[in-house]
């Protein structure tokens, strides 16, 4: 146990011994479970998962805080950066929201697409959580008017017919449950979660099937080396399948994923040898996913090597890559923050802006750690900001 950890309560740790309890029994009744499937059912088993329960996530008062929670700014970069590809798809245009959060992004994007003059037919919200969605559909209520909040729609699946417009994702694809893996005797082999004799969850690890060891071997291919015996990270070989599964059926515009990660290279690095795991426990971090299984939020880092190819394969061609500082500079982050000074009722809320800033920008917050990936179908012409494309690191990939 992370003994410097804040003590849950006796509800938390009720909860998360019902979870860790039905854990056990689908241990016993069929094996030890992939991590992916242990990852899987920790963030999103209904009523249990971390995603799906009812507990605060995000904020203050959360595990963690996400960028469009420090404040407006981060969304009226991300509109302003669409807004030009939206109207160019016309009326019929929609924009799709994955993962809603707590609707923060949602509410300041709608009214950086009322400003602008453009607004998107429907402002969908894919979320999975029903205890989220409640959420997000309080807040947007009492939050937009009601012209603006006539436009949401909450998708329990990808649209199936084919559509048009803007995909955004913001802190999504490092939730997605990853596989872990690791090499012994030349051999690539899966990590696994069983049971101790005592009923204890443990990590154990067996040989991988064909689509995890394929998909091993082609990073090693691609980085030029083999993994050497001992190294272990994380790897997405579902990757393909999901983005065709959310975004075949978008055949013209654009999807903006912001994430923390890495360039191939740079994420399967030899002193990066147990991977990019991590969970979040009440704005701690910690690398013990066993913990409080259902009140941990367990991510990976991404590979936008592997988002790319992803892209790719799906029918997307990259359009921009380039770090969240960057990408934000290009997306007017500067006329937008002076505006929102101008705005700004007294010192106080100066100061909140000049902090959001901070956290957004500065190389060891958010600024460098992120990595913002535009993918685009369908577009005669990329209506992008100059500043963006011109900041465009996609050489890197």
């Amino acid at each position: 146990m992370p003994s410097r950890l804040p003590e849950p309560s006796a509800d938390e740790r009720a909860h998360s011994d019902h979870l860790l309890q039905l854990l056990r029994e689908m241990i016993a009744s069929h094996g030890p479970l992939p991590f992916s499937q242990y990852m899987e059912r920790c963030l999103y088993a209904p009523g249990l998962g971390y995603y799906s329960a009812g507990r605060t996530k995000f904020g203050a008062a959360g595990d963690f805080v996400t960028a469009p929670e420090l404040g407006p700014l981060f969304a009226r970069c991300v509109i302003h950066a669409l807004q030009p590809t939206l109207a160019s798809l016309g009326d019929e245009a929609d924009f799709l929201e994955l993962g809603g959060g707590s609707g923060a992004f949602a509410e300041a994007a709608l009214l950086a697409f009322a400003d602008s003059g453009t607004l998107p037919r429907h402002y969908l919200i894919l979320e999975p959580s029903a205890d989220l969605r409640e959420r997000q559909r309080e807040r947007l209520a009492a939050s937009l008017p009601a012209d603006l909040n006539a436009r949401v729609r909450w998708l329990d699946r990808p649209p199936e017919q084919d559509w048009r417009g803007v995909l955004f994702a913001n802190e999504v694809i490092d939730a997605l449950p990853a596989t872990r893996f690791t090499l012994r005797d030349g051999e690539v082999y899966e990590e696994y979660v069983a049971l101790d004799g005592e009923g204890r969850l443990m990590r154990v690890d067996r040989p991988a099937d064909a689509l995890v060891g394929g998909a091993v071997r082609h990073v090693e291919r691609d980085i030029g080396n083999e993994f050497p015996a001992g190294y272990r990270s994380e790897i997405l070989p579902q990757l393909p399948y999901w983005i065709q599964a959310v975004a075949g059926s978008l055949v013209a515009g654009l999807m903006l994923f912001i994430d923390y990660g890495y360039v191939r290279r740079e994420f399967y690095l030899p002193q990066r040898d147990d991977g990019t795991l991590m969970a979040h426990y009440r704005h701690h971090a910690h690398n013990d996913p066993l913990y409080l299984p259902g009140l941990n939020d367990l991510t990976a880092s991404v590979d936008f090597t592997a988002l790319a190819e992803a892209g790719n394969s799906a029918g997307f061609s990259v359009a921009a890559y380039l770090p969240q500082a960057q990408f934000l500079i290009g997306a007017g982050l500067q006329a937008i923050f002076e505006h929102e000074q101008a705005q700004a009722a007294d010192e106080h809320a100066r100061y909140r802006l000049s902090q959001q800033v901070k956290t957004l920008m500065l190389p060891d917050q958010m600024g460098e750690r992120f990595q913002a990936m535009l993918l685009a179908r369908g577009l005669d012409v990329l209506a992008l900001p100059a500043e963006l494309m011109a900041a465009d690191q996609g050489g890197r990939l």
